[in-house]
Order: C-alpha cells, then sequence, then structure tokens
C-alpha cells in the first residue's frame, strides 16, 4: 500500500476530498490471521495462580496483606462445594480479630449520591486516623448473571487514601439489597484491622431491608423532589434507618432539601425508632461539598456512646448472630434438599404435574416435604 491517501472501497464515489475516512497502512505480523505471522511467537499462556491453604491465608490477613484479604474474600464468595469448607475453617481462624468495628449501613434511591457521600465520608474518617473498608454491592444482572462493579471509578478520593479498601461485590440473586456473603466478608476485614466497616447496597427503594440486620447504625441517604414525602409514612426501609440524610442540599436545591428534612423529621415523629432509646434524625448534606457530612459522624458517634452505655449495641450484634444462624440453617436444607439423588426424580415428576395444573404447588411442596423428611 502507498503512503498515499486511499478511500476505503465502501466510500461513496462522490464523496471526493471531503469523505473523512480513509485506509492507513497496518502493520506486519501481530496477531493470527496477519501476514508474518508465526505460531512460534505466540505468547504462553500465563501460569495459573498458587491454591493458597487457609492457613496461608489466614497468616496474610493478620499481617496486613490486602492482596490475601482479596484472595480471603474470594474464597468465602464461591459458590464451589470444595470452597465452602476452607472458607469456614478461615473464618473459624481469624473469629478472635472480629467484632471491633463500627458497621454502618448505607442505603438510599438510586441517585441520591450514595458513592459520592461514602467517598466524602471515608475519605474524612481516614484523615481522622481510621481504617475504612468499604463493602459496595452491586446488582447481578437476571439475565446474564453479571454485574459491572465499578464502585471504585466513583470513589476516587477513597481509593488514593492508604487507609481505605473498597471491594465491590454481586448481589449473585440474593434479595435485600447486600451480597450473599456480606457478613462473612465483614467478618474478614475486621480482622484484617478495619475499624468502621461501610456496607452500601444496590439502592432500589423500601425492600432493602436484609441489611439493617448486618449493621449497628442504618444510614439512609434520600434527595429532595424525588417523590411524594407520604412515602415517609409507608413501612419500609424508613423505619428501620438511624438516620435519614438529605443529600445534594447545594445551589438552587438548598431551600427544596431544608423542607424535605423538615418533613422527615416531622413524619418520623409519627413512627417508633427501631433502636431503642435512640430518636432518628433528618439531616441534609452536600457530599460534593462536604457540608454536613462531619455533623453525620458526630451523629453517629452519639447514637454508637448512647448503644454501647444502654447495651442495645451488644444484644442487636447478639440478635444478629442468630438471626444469620437461622438464615444458614434455611441455606443448608435447602442445599441438601436439591443434593439429594431420590428428590431430583421426585421433584421432576411432580413439576412437570404443577406445570400442568394438573397438582396445586402446594400440595406438590407438601408432598415432597413429607418424602423428604420420611
Amino acid at each position: 500500500m502507498t503512503k498515499e491517501r486511499k478511500l476505503p472501497e465502501w466510500a461513496p464515489p462522490e464523496g471526493g476530498d471531503g469523505f473523512t475516512s480513509h485506509v492507513m497502512k497496518g502493520v506486519e505480523g501481530g496477531h493470527e490471521g496477519m501476514p508474518g505471522y508465526s505460531h512460534a511467537e505466540r505468547r504462553s499462556s500465563p501460569a495459573k495462580r498458587r491454591r493458597l491453604s487457609v492457613q496461608e491465608l489466614a497468616d496474610g490477613i493478620r499481617s496486613g496483606n490486602r492482596t490475601m484479604l482479596a484472595r480471603g474474600i474470594t474464597l468465602v464468595e464461591s459458590n464451589s462445594v470444595r470452597h465452602q469448607e476452607d472458607s469456614q475453617q478461615l473464618l473459624d481462624s481469624l473469629m478472635d480479630l472480629t467484632g471491633n468495628s463500627l458497621r454502618i449501613g448505607i442505603t438510599g434511591v438510586p441517585g441520591a449520591g450514595k458513592s459520592t457521600a461514602i467517598d466524602t465520608f471515608g475519605s474524612m474518617l481516614c484523615d481522622q486516623g481510621h481504617k475504612v473498608a468499604v463493602l459496595a454491592v452491586d446488582p447481578s444482572s437476571s439475565v446474564t448473571k453479571g454485574s459491572i462493579l465499578g464502585d471504585k471509578t466513583r470513589m476516587e478520593k477513597l481509593m488514593q487514601q492508604p487507609n481505605a479498601y473498597v471491594r465491590p461485590s454481586p448481589t449473585g440473586g440474593c434479595l435485600g439489597g447486600v451480597a450473599r456473603k456480606s457478613r462473612e466478608t465483614v467478618l474478614l476485614c475486621e480482622a484484617f484491622g478495619f475499624d468502621i466497616i461501610l456496607l452500601e447496597t444496590v439502592g432500589v427503594g423500601q425492600s432493602e431491608v436484609t441489611v439493617r440486620s448486618m449493621v449497628d447504625f442504618f444510614l439512609l441517604i434520600l434527595i429532595s423532589g424525588a417523590g411524594d414525602e407520604l412515602q415517609g409514612i409507608k413501612k419500609g426501609v424508613i423505619e428501620l434507618a438511624d438516620a435519614i440524610v438529605v443529600n445534594k442540599a447545594d445551589g438552587d436545591n438548598i431551600q427544596r432539601a431544608r423542607l424535605a428534612k423538615a418533613e422527615y423529621n416531622r413524619v418520623l415523629s409519627f413512627l417508633n425508632p427501631f433502636t431503642e432509646g435512640w430518636k432518628t434524625k433528618a439531616l441534609t448534606a452536600s457530599a460534593i461539598k462536604g457540608e454536613g457530612i462531619p455533623e453525620t459522624w458526630k451523629l453517629i458517634q452519639e447514637f454508637q456512646k448512647q448503644t454501647v452505655a444502654s447495651g442495645v449495641f451488644q444484644r442487636r450484634r447478639q440478635e444478629q448472630n442468630l438471626d444469620w444462624m437461622r438464615g444458614l440453617i434455611d441455606e443448608a436444607l435447602r442445599r441438601q434438599f436439591f443434593a439429594d439423588e431420590g428428590m431430583k426424580n421426585k421433584l421432576e415428576k411432580i413439576s412437570e404435574l404443577v406445570a400442568r395444573g394438573e397438582v396445586p404447588p402446594v400440595k406438590a411442596v407438601e408432598s415432597l416435604m413429607s418424602d423428604w423428611i420420611r
């Protein structure tokens, strides 16, 4: 090919010199299918990572090795049966280092600025000497089962903090706005030495209540003008919050944010607080400007001091452990049921009857449970 400008074959003849596309001279070789490519030049595949033992992971996490923390989290998040026993051994070996953090759940409507608020809030905490772990949960596609996991890109300031760690995780079909193994991940981060854990949910609305059973303090981030403030009276995520922050209180939106704050405080006065002895409050903030973030942290510190003194803090942790145990029992029973070879055949046959409408689903379940327990 000459160095002269050459139009592609599909260019219209009448395009003239004004046609912007042209053919560039390519490189020789480079990849399979190009002239000069040799199979001998093909790069060898990278070496497979060595599988680490549970002891190596535990020692690495105890010593503050972030790579070991990341691989430990990957282990507990794995759906592989052969990884489940290892993950439990890892947690057992680190339990003496857990439970020493303040766990803060953060949720809110989509577009409320949760990631920006966490970026500003977490950076402020790091500047004060805290070690902050952010567990950002991303929704998994119901079609492809994949997740974007792009929360790190929206936490630029926090990513530059040496005492911060951001771990995006997919929901994996788990309802309630959290990942399937969020509890285990919290424990690993505590064992690593993080004293503040921020758990950001996917942000889908009033159904995000599972996170409430994992955290000490539940923060709800909203914005003004997003809908009818009457939503606050509905029984849902708002009645579970320990504080409400009306974000984006800046520019022309300051007055609307203040009105929304007053309205939410009025609504909260009619609701029973979720935490015994604590009065839930609404505040305004601007995550971009950093305004209202220090006040929010001060409120959280007051909450921790008050609940620790009254014993509510420790009782909540105990109740959460029991809820977790019951959830694991449900999961174990479900796994054993579907792994039973005898039940697989019965399930397949009765599923056909249910699909044709010959057997009601309720009766089918009763029959299956009766055969399984027997």
